[in-house]
């Protein structure tokens, strides 16, 4: 995708840092975008690239979907957890980028003994409430949700709540700290969204650059 090819109306990305930016990255560079820097190492929110009307937003992971919904961004790249916890309205979701794999877990005690007894609803910290609810919903279970923003590992081991719903990769901290997982409720990847009005209005570029990396993807 050369500067000529993309108009004169800027296209927007929106992008976490970490492992989902460096992930994303090959496959941008694909589509011949190459940021102008790194956003571990600047504190720039908004990205230039060596396309003059593209740019990168960089925001917090949990946020790229809103950004996107209300068209502060036309395309961002979101983990299939914090898709399904905002409800993907007002997205389009033409790819699964198959990038910074994880499994949505519940996790509690590996030692049965040292879990706090359940009296009532089983407590269950997250901060992935909606899916959590929709899990144990399904299932025919009621629990009491709590929510959390990090440090999910700490809520059974001080006795707030009886098990965690997370992500786990390799699953070296839950071992760390006495848990292992217990429930495997989906396997995730980031996928490619695109905000609705956005594939009307720059149809062409939007289709052009999703069939690139979907090729990049494919290789």
């Amino acid at each position: 995708m050369t500067s000529a090819e993309t108009g004169n109306t800027p296209l927007i990305i929106a992008l976490s840092k970490g492992r989902i930016f460096d992930e994303t990255a090959p496959l941008l560079a694909a589509a011949g975008i190459e940021p102008e820097e790194a956003p571990g190492s600047s504190r720039k929110l908004i990205v230039g690239t060596n396309l003059p009307d593209v740019k990168l937003l960089v925001v917090r992971a949990s946020d790229v979907p809103t950004y996107v919904q209300h068209g502060a961004a036309d395309l961002g790249v979101a983990g299939k957890d914090v898709l399904l916890e905002h409800g993907g309205e007002g997205l389009y979701e033409p790819l699964d980028l198959k990038i910074a794999k994880c499994k949505l877990m519940v996790a509690g005690h590996a030692d049965p003994t040292q879990a706090p007894p359940v009296e009532g609803r089983m407590r269950i910290a997250t901060k992935y409430i909606h899916t959590t609810r929709r899990y144990f919903a399904e299932r025919g279970e009621q629990v009491e949700v709590i929510k959390l923003y990090g440090s999910m590992e700490l809520a059974p081991l001080v006795g707030l709540a009886h098990r965690i719903v997370d992500v786990v990769d390799t699953g070296n901290t839950l071992r760390a700290n006495g848990l292992e997982p217990q429930e495997h409720i989906m396997d995730i990847s980031s996928r490619l969204i695109v905000n609705k009005a956005s594939m009307k209005m720059k149809h062409a570029r939007i289709k052009e650059l999703i069939r690139v990396i979907g090729d990049a993807v494919a290789d």
